[in-house]
């Protein structure tokens, strides 16, 4: 049987600071994120199994996601917590705000390594994560691949 990868997209709004940064992006922006993910895997080939001829059914891949990813950061504010932007944050925390403190400077490029993290513990053992790309606008993003981090 052959390999097939599949892919499915996820959008959410994020705001971020990046510290200590020398341009605009130290000041708190957001954007609206594009994820695309691609996981590779066999088609099930037990014609007895609902889910017979699907790598992965579209929901399943979408739950994990959703949880992990989209749940976690839309309408959230992200600062990376070993900065004095912990400050920031427990600023907005006070004022009822969404706010997630990562060990991570919440550039697009770790963001996307925190997400493959987060989706590969999450995949069945019969999948695995081929891929990510993570659009921080319509011209810019960061790719995340399995075949460069083995």
């Amino acid at each position: 049987m052959s390999n097939i990868r599949i892919t499915k997209q996820f959008s959410f709004e994020t705001g971020h600071a990046l510290y200590g940064y020398d341009g605009k992006c130290k000041n708190v922006h957001g954007h609206s994120y594009r994820l695309d993910v691609t996981v590779i895997g066999q088609p099930i080939s037990d014609n007895t199994n609902v889910k017979f001829g699907m790598v992965i059914d579209f929901t399943d891949l979408k739950k994990i996601v959703k949880e992990e990813i989209v749940d976690v950061f839309d309408h959230a504010t992200v600062f990376n917590k070993n900065t004095p932007h912990i400050e920031l944050a427990r600023e907005f925390q006070k004022r009822d705000h969404n706010v997630l403190l990562v060990d991570y400077q919440p550039t697009s490029e770790m963001m996307v390594i925190d997400f493959a993290d987060k989706i590969q513990k999450r995949l069945p053992t019969s999948i695995a994560l081929h891929s990510l790309k993570l659009h921080e606008t319509a011209t810019s993003y960061a790719q995340w691949f399995a075949s460069d981090n083995d």
